[in-house]
């Protein structure tokens, strides 16, 4: 037979089924995993901590570059301030010693220490959520001279610590600042030698 084809006797029938999820099931595994997700979020709050402290303090050393950088270039006349309570909301600077709503480096034009609002601002850092800040010796601003080091204490420390644990937490760290600028973060809690 010419132009035949072929065919076997017994056909493969495939058959594809496709089934949905139903709410039920969906449902079930929403629990099974708001359940286990209610269990490990305690063992990740150490871990965020130490995160938001490293952002923090990267945050610092970041606009300490600058401020140095920026005073070598302009002759001195640089400064490094904290933001005042109150700065978009933040409520962790009460006092001249918490820095924890941000700070921001500003050419001291009339070299009086203190930013005025003529005066430019260089550099802004935003608060970390959650991160108290607090300089030893106390101060809401410093200077740096025309080499690039800091005008006032030969050491200056900043302590970053999580506010929801303080600083025994073992996320807290410290960073010390020589006068010459030399920076080295510490964890231990005692002040900067």
């Amino acid at each position: 037979m010419y132009g035949a084809t072929y065919f076997p006797s017994h056909h493969y029938l495939v058959r594809i089924s496709i089934h949905g999820v139903t709410s039920i099931e969906l449902l079930v595994v929403l629990m099974i995993l708001g359940v286990l997700t209610a269990l490990a979020a305690p063992s990740f709050q150490p871990l965020l901590e130490r995160w938001r402290i490293r952002s923090a303090v990267d945050g610092m050393k970041s606009t300490l570059f600058i401020a140095r950088s920026e005073a070598i270039k302009r002759g001195g006349q640089v400064g490094i301030q904290k933001n005042p309570q109150n700065t978009n909301g933040c409520k962790l600077a009460q006092t001249t010693q918490e820095w924890g709503c941000g700070w921001f480096v500003f050419v001291d034009s009339n070299a009086n220490g203190k930013w005025d609002a003529s005066e430019e601002v260089i550099h802004t850092t935003a608060p970390t959520d959650g991160i108290d800040v607090v300089i030893s010796p106390s101060g809401s601003s410093f200077k740096f001279d025309r080499f690039g080091k800091i005008n006032g204490a030969n050491i200056t420390s900043y302590r970053f610590s999580p506010n929801r644990t303080g600083i025994a937490s073992p996320a807290t760290r410290s960073l010390c600042i020589s006068a010459g600028g030399r920076l080295k973060v510490i964890e231990d809690i005692p002040p900067c030698t």
